[in-house]
């Protein structure tokens, strides 16, 4: 009897461990993370900048004498001058920006000089001109970001509008080439007119923080030319060849909403694995 009741018991024990060891233990479940919507950077900004702008008078013509025949200017030379401006703007994507631009051109100096005959009897005579330009310029300008590298995103871009140029008095003094004498000084009275412009951009923004970008670029204006002085004494009206300027700026940028939070999205709910019988 005792050895029946032993021989039970083994063979449950033998077909217990049998049927453990069928019953496997579920497999972990990984956890997922969260998955993340990040919203892109668009919205309206703000802009300001400073520059430097490196000019070039593309020449000046005037009409000499009672025949009225335009003449060029032997030496038209324009000084350098500083740029200031701003605008409003609208990020359209990471890649692509618009914005509308106003920028001041400061005071800058021209100096011209032309040759002919003056006194009585004529003799030889080279006249020595002075003015001097100020322009404001309104610019459409859009702009192709070319990715972001850490905290920096260089761009191209271009630009089309117009310019105000204002020239003040033209005031000349001719003198004998044989330094004999000089005449009186004569003035012209300086013109203003709008002229076509078109700008190439290229440079790099900065983050500084989450809506505000620094901006360090380089700008190249072209402004077509137009009337620079009246007519008086027996010369004139004149007008320039239009101007170039070359500019290197700084500025900024405020984007509104830049710092806008990214969106998190829960994970999707995982059913949990059933056991697997063997």
């Amino acid at each position: 009897m005792k050895r029946s009741l032993s021989g039970i018991f083994a063979t449950l024990l033998i077909v217990t461990n049998a049927y453990s060891a069928d019953f496997a233990p579920a497999e972990p479940i990984p956890e997922q993370p969260p998955e993340v919507t990040v919203s892109e950077a668009t919205g309206w900004y703000l802009r300001g900048d400073v520059g430097y702008a490196f000019t070039d008078l593309r020449g000046a013509r005037y009409f000499q004498g009672s025949n009225a025949t335009e003449v060029d200017f032997d030496d038209a030379d324009l000084d350098d001058a500083w740029t200031i401006g701003g605008g409003v703007g609208y990020q359209i994507n990471s890649y692509l920006r618009t914005d509308l631009t106003f920028d001041y051109l400061t005071e800058a100096d021209f100096r011209g000089s032309t040759v002919g005959q003056c006194g009585f009897p004529l003799v030889d005579c080279t006249s020595t001109d002075r003015s001097s330009l100020t322009a404001y310029t309104l610019l459409a300008n859009a702009y192709v970001d070319l990715g972001t590298y850490g905290y920096v995103t260089p761009y191209v871009g271009a630009g089309i509008g117009g310019s105000y140029v204002k020239w003040k008095n033209l005031r000349n003094v001719a003198c004998a080439d044989d330094g004999s004498f000089c005449d009186d000084e004569v003035t012209h009275g300086g013109r203003g007119s709008w002229r076509f412009t078109y700008a190439l951009m290229a440079g790099a923004s900065v983050d500084v923080t989450c809506n505000f970008k620094a901006d360090v670029g380089y700008r190249y204006l072209h402004i077509d030319g137009g009337n620079m002085f009246g007519y008086a004494e027996n010369g004139g009206p004149g007008r320039d060849r239009g101007l170039s300027a070359h500019e290197v700026r700084v500025g900024g940028r405020y984007l509104f909403g830049g710092c806008a939070q990214a969106s998190y999205e829960p994970p999707p709910e995982i059913p949990l694995q059933q056991p697997v019988y063997k």
